[in-house]
């Protein structure tokens, strides 16, 4: 099948975009810019996935997991480590750069992931990458 398209960035909205592109940045790496006024800042990962926030002043962050009124709008899923100890360590690291924990029931290890807000209240899980 030939494309329509590439896709070119993934874009959230959020409240305070320098804020969010650092938080990021923190998580994934990479380099952030933004504009004089930092109402649009992009995060350049190292695998090359351009990550954009949008300042929203009236922004609402979604009802997760699907409240009545709306739906989650967006999620990003991570990965890190195959073993538990290694998704228990990228917790702590989330969790002191302001995540927010939003379902961290793993069913003891047995579900490969984990779900938290970013500090715009956008969910992202932290994923077990299956063992080689």
């Amino acid at each position: 099948m030939t494309p329509v398209a590439r896709m070119r960035n993934v874009v959230l909205d959020c409240p305070d975009p320098r804020q969010l592109a650092d938080f990021y940045a923190h998580l994934l790496g990479g380099t952030v810019e933004g504009d004089a006024d930092n109402d649009w800042v992009t995060l350049h990962t190292p695998g090359g996935l351009r990550l954009c926030f949008q300042e929203a002043p009236g922004h609402r962050p979604p009802d997760w997991p699907h409240a009545d009124a709306g739906s989650q709008q967006i999620h990003i899923d991570l990965d890190v480590g195959p073993a538990v100890q290694d998704i228990e360590r990228a917790q702590e690291r989330v969790l002191a750069l302001g995540a927010k924990p939003l379902d961290l029931d793993d069913d003891n290890g047995e579900r490969d992931f984990r779900v938290y807000a970013d500090p715009a209240g956008h969910p992202f899980c932290l994923c077990r990458i299956a063992a080689d």
